[in-house]
């Protein structure tokens, strides 16, 4: 069969399929389903770490397809379309966990951090996904069958014609074994036994208000090559001007406020340390630039979303005409009437959700839960037919989700304006209308790709949207955990000390929770958004000493996960019905994304690069630049997802991910109060708390250059060593890009 002549770009008269139709093979087997719902967990709850941190995802189906083409020929002789069901439920994790930490993070900026569970998460990212799955069914022939030659759908392409070259999948599975073994020893090293820092930086006195840092981890090392340098050059541009023109800036003219706080700041400008004016007023400013930016990506799409909702209509009412259910196999759809029993399930568990199931203190009537749903399934369509068809025009890569997703919630906070729909409730069901269309985006621009491959190598279409329909709803258990995990155990109690009189608190903030016990004591849980007198982030308000003691710095929106999307979700819900935004601010953002359009340059990486930490752009940009000097030392552009340095770097981001969860869950088994969390027997079995220092090996034994918690920032030692180990990293990518593979 691998010897017929076949080619995934053949024009639409001469192309076949690689398994022709009257063929049949093993398909969807047990052990092809649960490999693929393994690699769901897995690479979904990588991409929630990455993402989350780095404000981009890549796409798994590639390493998925080599690591299936693998590990299933070690168990016995397997088939291509196996590999292939193997890829569609691993890489629906992926793309759900994009959608979901876009969006659903939000609540916590929108001061509902104590209701950001598991319970909240999971049912809204399985309604999204679900819903991206159902609505790509309709469109399979349109945009899969009867475009072919037209839509390339690039990423789907690539993954079939990996899976076709299944003979030389060890080798491809080794390139990735290997990034994934380097990457995480180094990962390891440097987060759990703290060997060294992982963020080298300098705040030169010189020239106050800048901080020159990198953060050196594997993933974004990865990530940066994968993307290349031109698009890894743009995000670091905006980050340079950021940190190194406007920071410097605001310091120096602030010097002239006679110490005077400047709103939204309350601590004087010359006070302020680089992280402070960066999240004080670079946010706002990021947050309109990346708002502006993503408009703009939409506005530059409408013809093709015209004609993409246009084809698919007309698409929908054809297979309405006709019987769902095809006579040959590689052409069996799930059937039509699944589908639209399944939007109308959809709608109805929604309502049930935020009717019997609503956050505390944003409950809403059910004729508001049956709008959201019915809004839902009403722009979930329009956006699923949108992405699907960008995702094959120009690659999942380039699907303006984050932009569809803003244009989905300006549209329901302006009805919700209009109709004086504007307390805080509103503003959750407008982040949950947003989050599951967002959601069901993000999996059609995967869904699209998947369904692309199968076309391409022959599989049976029915069995695909199976497959995706389990590796949603198994993924959807990692990312929710996976959400959790960080936000928990990334979060920081700092001592601060604010009066306070909660009988009469200032405009923004309010009493969230009143009990919040922490280390024994009852305190009350109090927020602040858009508040003049306290910064933004939840407190902790003892009664006894009338003052706000602690601030709950939660683990998602802080430095080390700064969930950029998400974060301008909130501030898009807030500035639209509150209208508290420090808005000049927000404007400057949206002036400097003109300003760069007209430069002739595209603007979202530039406007996601002014809104990410430096030390984020600066690691991605390194991968870039060691991608173009690949390039011009072997003569040929690496462009292939499935090259040798490509499947490195996934293995790279890969062990960044897991590792880095790793340490994650190492420093919450060393939390004094991790016994009141979990079952006595649990405790007991594991020894529960384990010594806080357990693995920090380096301050013990080379305090001079390993990590300093007291310090500041890093010395000069700390950080040379920094950058060495991360210019060892990089080199390894160089070596083994240039590689052949076998």
């Amino acid at each position: 069969m691998s010897e017929r002549p076949w080619s995934s770009t053949a024009p639409p008269g001469e192309f076949r399929p690689f398994v022709p139709d009257g063929e049949t093979l093993k398909e969807f087997t047990l052990r092809a389903v649960i490999l693929g719902a393994l690699f769901g967990l897995l690479f979904g709850a990588i991409t929630v770490y990455v993402g989350l941190r780095a404000g981009l995802t890549v796409s798994a189906s590639i390493p998925i397809s080599v690591l299936s083409i693998s590990i299933l020929r070690a168990f016995g002789r397997s088939t291509i379309l196996e590999n292939n069901i193997v890829q569609t439920t691993g890489s629906a994790g992926e793309s759900l966990a994009a959608g979901v930490m876009f969006t659903i993070p939000a609540l916590i900026f929108l001061g509902f951090g104590a209701e950001f569970t598991f319970w909240r998460i999971f049912p809204l990212a399985l309604l999204g996904g679900w819903l991206g799955v159902l609505f790509m069914v309709p469109l399979r022939r349109q945009l899969i069958v009867k475009e072919h030659g037209n839509l390339s759908f690039p990423e789907g392409t690539a993954c079939a014609d990996v899976l076709v070259a299944g003979e030389r999948g060890g080798s491809f599975a080794g390139r990735v074994f290997w990034g994934l073994g380097l990457g995480g020893i180094y990962t390891f090293l440097m987060n759990t036994v703290q060997a060294w820092t992982s963020q080298p930086e300098a705040r030169p006195n010189w020239f106050q208000g800048a901080s020159f840092r990198m953060t050196i981890t594997s993933e974004y090392l990865g990530v940066g090559y994968i993307i290349g340098s031109r698009v890894s050059g743009i995000l670091f541009a905006g980050g340079i001007i950021s940190w190194l023109v406007i920071m410097p800036a605001i310091r120096f003219y602030g010097q002239l406020a006679n110490n005077i706080p400047i709103y939204p700041s309350t601590i004087p400008i010359p006070l302020m340390s680089p992280d402070q004016i960066w999240g004080t007023y670079i946010r706002p400013m990021g947050a309109g630039a990346v708002a502006a930016a993503g408009l703009i990506t939409l506005l530059r799409t409408l013809p093709t979303i015209f004609s993409a909702l246009k084809a698919g209509l007309k698409d929908v009412r054809a297979e309405g005409a006709n019987d769902s259910t095809a006579a040959s196999r590689t052409d069996r759809d799930m059937p039509l009437r699944w589908v639209v029993v399944g939007s109308m399930l959809i709608i109805v568990m929604m309502w049930i959700l935020l009717t019997f199931h609503p956050i505390p203190g944003a409950e809403t009537r059910w004729y508001h839960n049956l709008f959201a749903g019915i809004f839902v399934t009403v722009f979930g369509f329009l956006f699923v037919t949108v992405a699907a068809r960008i995702s094959g025009l120009l690659g999942n890569s380039s699907n303006p989700i984050s932009g569809m997703s803003i244009a989905t919630l300006m549209a329901t906070c302006a009805i919700f304006f209009v109709a004086g729909w504007t307390a805080p409730n509103y503003q959750v069901l407008a982040l949950m209308i947003g989050g599951v269309v967002c959601i069901a985006a993000a999996i059609a621009g995967a869904t699209s790709q998947d369904l692309k491959t199968g076309y391409l190598v022959g599989a049976t279409p029915f069995w695909q949207q199976m497959g995706l329909l389990i590796g949603v709803t198994v993924s959807t258990m990692a990312i929710g955990t996976t959400l959790n995990l960080m936000n928990k155990g990334l979060e920081k109690y700092i001592p601060t000390q604010i009066p306070v009189t909660v009988q009469s608190l200032p405009t923004g903030v309010k009493v969230e929770r009143d009990s919040f016990t922490y280390q024994g004591k009852n305190y009350q849980l109090i927020n602040s958004l858009g508040s003049h007198e306290i910064p933004d982030g939840e407190y902790l308000y003892s009664p006894d000493s009338k003052q706000i003691e602690y601030q709950w710095a939660q683990g998602i929106g802080s430095l080390k996960a700064p969930a950029p999307q998400a974060r301008l979700m909130a501030t898009v819900i807030s500035g639209i019905l509150n209208q508290r935004l420090p808005w000049r601010l927000v404007l400057m953002g949206v002036a400097l994304v003109i300003a760069v359009e007209i430069l002739g340059v595209r603007s979202l990486a530039f406007a996601t690069g002014s809104y990410l930490p430096l030390g984020t752009t600066a690691a991605m940009f390194a991968g870039g630049l060691i991608r173009s000097l690949v390039d011009a030392t072997t003569k040929k552009k690496d462009e292939s997802e499935a090259s040798p340095g490509a499947l490195y770097s996934s293995g790279l981001i890969a062990a960044g991910g897991v590792f880095g969860l790793l340490g994650i869950i190492i420093n919450l088994l060393q939390d004094p109060e991790i016994s009141n969390r979990v079952p006595h027997w649990l405790t007991s079995v594991l020894r529960l708390p384990w010594p806080e220092k357990l693995f920090s090996l380096g301050p013990r034994f080379w305090p001079a250059l390993a990590v300093n918690e007291k310090l500041l920032m890093p010395t000069s030692a700390q950080s040379l060593l920094g950058i060495f180990m991360f210019a060892l990293l990089a080199a390894s990518l160089f070596y083994f890009a240039r590689k052949k593979l076998d």
